[in-house]
């Protein structure tokens, strides 16, 4: 594919006290993996930031020249730092991230390649935790991201990563939840908002149930006054979806357990059993095993599975 025939897109990073993500995101976005798509500019629009964001920022911009760095002194709320990134873009297809999140290497341009159809006002990208689920809260993160997943597959409800067409000035300052209402703008003017399950958006979910309770409450509110002004409902306003969803997710950790259970159960009472049988091997028979009858079945090791071990304890070590 030509220069010409590939879609460009200007990239938006809005950040806060971003320090410990910045540069990995700035380097996922050089680093995108583009065949359809061109990146023309990246702008972090760095707001009220009192670490060492900008500066990190100014080193990337003095040597990228796609990078740009723009600031405001007082933290104003995303909604005014999406404005800014409008005013400066150049192009008719913006890419909307949060400073702190990760994209997957293929994200842009799973976004953005979808825009070679009209109709296409919005693309969302699916939200991956990196949360351990080793604890409750952790275990949430990605409950409520794996329902969010399934949701989107029937309704897009977008956020984190979002690409769109400019067809827009800006939005509105007492706006809360900039994806969703980019939702209804797009659907207000005839224009599809449709879901990227393939465009991967990494984030950290929170890891205490304040912060939980936190996030969630901040987003409801948002949500509510988004349906009460503009008359524009997300998806996961639905609440008979999102309860047959959540029973569906429910049944499927259910079964899970049951399967597990089943597994453990039969796992001891196989080992029950070979133990009473070595028992009597070796007080009956006196039997110590110094050679023993081969288990033929371990013997053949399948380098299809050794492959997709490798594969998978690689990708467990990546996150």
């Amino acid at each position: 594919m030509t220069q010409t025939d590939r879609m460009r897109c200007s990239v938006g990073i809005t950040a806060h006290n971003e320090e410990a993500n910045i540069g990995r995101l700035l380097e996922a976005m050089l680093n995108q993996q583009l065949d359809e798509v061109v990146i023309t500019e990246i702008i972090v629009v760095a707001s009220g930031c009192t670490d060492g964001t900008c500066g990190i920022v100014r080193e990337f911009e003095a040597r990228e020249p796609l990078i740009k760095l723009l600031t405001q002194d007082e933290r104003e709320g995303k909604v005014s730092a999406v404005n800014l990134f409008l005013r400066n873009a150049q192009e008719e297809i913006c890419v909307l991230e949060s400073g702190d999140t990760l994209p997957g290497e293929h994200s842009v341009e799973s976004l953005v390649k979808m825009f070679r159809d009209p109709q296409v006002g919005m693309t969302g990208a699916h939200k991956v935790p990196v949360n351990v689920p080793d604890h409750v809260i952790g275990y949430l993160s990605h409950l409520r991201l794996a329902m969010e997943h399934s949701l989107c597959l029937e309704i897009p409800r977008l956020g984190e990563m979002i690409a769109f067409r400019k067809v827009f000035d800006q939005i509105p300052p007492d706006v809360a939840m900039d994806e969703a209402f980019v939702e209804a703008l797009m659907i207000d003017r005839g224009l599809d908002v449709r879901y990227a399950p393939d465009a991967m958006v990494y984030n950290m979910g929170p890891e205490t149930f304040s912060d939980f309770v936190r996030q969630r409450r901040r987003n409801y509110a948002g949500h509510l006054h988004l349906k009460r002004k503009y008359g524009y409902r997300v998806s996961s306003l639905d609440n008979a979806r999102v309860a047959r969803l959540a029973l569906t997710e429910a049944w499927g950790a259910v079964s899970r357990t049951f399967r597990l259970l089943y597994v453990l159960t039969t796992l001891a009472a196989i080992e029950i059993y070979s133990r009473i049988l070595g028992s009597y091997d070796y007080y009956v028979k006196g039997d110590k095993y110094v050679v023993w009858d081969m288990a033929w079945t371990t013997k053949k090791v399948d380098e299809a599975r050794v492959k997709a071990t490798e594969e998978s304890q690689n990708a467990s070590a990546e996150e």
